[in-house]
């Protein structure tokens, strides 16, 4: 009987990555290269190709199925990237159809959070669950979305945005989730506080205030700088409000957070996060037992999802 394998691409703005993988989503090989999206979205797609076929099997095996992860907006029901705002150029690319016909295999395209929610529920921190929101915060704040044991991807397979929630409308500014509390908006408050007089030990670990990141915020924090604590704080109650609107409405077992200013100042966040959460949920029984966990899988979160999609463990 001809083994039968599976592939997982990882399209992201700065690298390419591919595996193959058994049907118990087993990697047994793995490539990765630059993207280099500046080059074109023809030179990026046969880079996506040369590393699909690099991990292809040798050993006479079929390939089953390809799973593609890739930044969204995508509509994973038509195969279509539509507008990706880290990949120049990328305007409405047939990109299932494109590779179904270089590769010569089922190709199933999903949003990278999304798969990075579906990898964390089969394989890492939310194994064993049938409801986890999966958030990554870092310079935007993605998500994905498991419920009773299925990936939320709506009508046009464009759901699960969270991060988009709107958390503040005042006057004529709306403002989102992402926008409030992802790296750059730390920064961006940091940097307006410090222009506006404010003194602060953030100014110190920087040659000139553009280079200010949540990375700083965090570290000055961590030495009771009170500018950098009262970012932090703000930033872990947003980040607790918008679990609440996520609880109301998904009433998950498990949040799974991942993504580089969670990596770097989860611990200083998460008991403003718990505090919101505690505070402004509508009653105890939404979050008495929930977990709040980091991210397991690391890097190739996004390929593992890319590897269950292709294996229809959705």
């Amino acid at each position: 009987m001809t083994a039968e394998y599976f592939i997982g691409i990882d399209l992201g703005g700065t690298r390419i990555r591919a595996g193959r993988f058994t049907d118990k989503l087993e990697m047994q090989d793995r490539t990765e290269t630059l993207t280099l999206d500046e080059e074109g979205v023809d030179a990026v797609l046969d880079r996506m190709v040369a590393q699909a076929r690099k991990v292809f099997p040798t050993d006479g095996g079929k390939v089953a199925a390809i799973g593609v992860s890739a930044p969204g907006p995508i509509d994973p029901k038509s195969g279509v990237i539509t507008s990706p705002p880290n990949l120049k150029g990328w305007k409405n690319i047939e990109l299932r159809r494109i590779l179904q016909e270089r590769l010569n295999a089922p190709v199933m395209l999903g949003n990278d959070a999304n798969l990075a929610a579906l990898a964390e529920y089969r394989l890492g921190a939310g194994r064993g669950f049938t409801d986890l929101v999966y958030l990554t915060i870092s310079t935007g704040i993605g998500a994905g979305v498991i419920s009773d044991g299925r990936l939320l991807i709506g009508a046009h397979g464009m759901g699960g945005e969270c991060g988009h929630l709107i958390m503040l409308v005042e006057d004529e500014r709306v403002s989102s989730f992402e926008k409030e509390a992802a790296g750059p908006a730390l920064a961006r408050q940091a940097l307006e506080a410090i222009r506006a007089g404010e003194q602060t030990a953030i100014t110190h670990a920087v040659d000139d205030l553009e280079q200010v990141t949540a990375k700083h915020v965090a570290a000055a924090a961590r030495e009771g700088d009170p500018l950098a604590t009262r970012i932090i704080t703000r930033a872990g109650k947003i980040i607790g409000c918008g679990i609440v609107s996520l609880l109301h409405t998904f009433n998950p077992q498990i949040v799974v957070i991942g993504g580089g200013v969670y990596k770097g100042a989860g611990d200083l966040l998460e008991p403003h996060i718990w505090e919101a959460i505690r505070s402004y949920s509508l009653g105890a029984e939404y979050w008495r037992g929930l977990q709040l966990v980091p991210a397991a899988l690391g890097e190739d979160v996004c390929l593992i999802g890319a590897g269950a999609l292709a294996a229809k463990n959705p």
